[in-house]
């Protein structure tokens, strides 16, 4: 897909188009039945402010991965400590294991309700405390569909980011569908890396090469709205480490 002159006039115009009254900061956004998911950013500038901004999400896995990471209480490794993912401010420093510490840059959160009928699909994946080894993770850790993993296998040295869901085996990695609403996170740095988060090696956000091919131009537009550091797909730079497809065997953890 070509990013032409006028899909980056039109992201310039969805960053500056004021949000509509309902969406405006410190206004409650759970509980109104609107068409389309609501997302809520949190983005540092280069003079060190903060830019917050509310987002209406197309119904498509492009969009919801990048806010869909890490349920709320998730603790991530920083230079402060642990800290609880619904706690963290852009311009802290997350340790990532590529290069040390890095300033935290963007935090993507939405609100995942639960299936609409009985039965419905799962939304969200458990991880059992020590499931994956001592420590691993040090406490049950909840995902969303966004989540991925650092999985090691015998045949190549580097790491494989797995999608979390992709480990349930309906034992110490469950699937579940949650019976209230539960707030999702993920966070971006400059570049793409790998953190700590509960003890498990997961990934911070990056869309994945080539994913504008799946979207049209107005698609591609809002979504890159929604990073004020991306211009063009690009930016995103490329990936710490490999991606795994999904269904692939299990394999030792990280």
């Amino acid at each position: 897909m070509v990013y032409t002159p006028s899909a980056q006039n039109l992201v310039s115009a969805l960053r500056t188009q004021p949000l509509p009254p309902a969406y405006r900061r410190g206004t409650p956004v759970y509980d109104r039945q609107e068409p389309g998911q609501i997302a809520r950013t949190l983005f540092q500038r280069n003079d060190g402010s903060i830019e917050e901004a509310r987002h209406i999400l197309p119904a498509m896995p492009v969009f919801t991965a990048a806010f869909s990471a890490f349920a709320r209480g998730t603790l991530i490794a920083t230079t402060r400590g642990p800290v609880a993912v619904e706690d963290l401010q852009p311009g802290i420093k997350v340790l990532t294991n590529e290069r040390g510490p890095s300033p935290l840059l963007w935090i993507g959160s939405m609100s995942l309700r639960p299936a609409p009928t009985p039965g419905g699909p799962a939304r969200l994946t458990r991880i059992m405390t020590g499931a994956l080894g001592m420590g691993r993770p040090m406490v049950d850790l909840m995902t969303g569909p966004g989540a991925r993993i650092a999985q090691r296998g015998t045949a190549r040295p580097d790491h494989v980011l797995r999608p979390v869901h992709d480990l349930i085996d309906g034992n110490s990695v469950i699937a579940i569908t949650p019976p209230g609403t539960v707030d999702l996170y993920h966070i971006a740095l400059h570049r793409h890396a790998t953190i700590t988060a509960a003890g498990l090696t997961v990934e911070t956000y990056h869309p994945g090469p080539g994913f504008e091919a799946g979207l049209n131009h107005q698609q591609l537009a809002q979504f890159l709205a929604l990073f004020p550091h991306i211009r063009r797909p690009a930016d995103f730079g490329s990936l710490a480490h490999p991606r795994s497809a999904f269904g692939q065997p299990n394999r030792q953890m990280a």
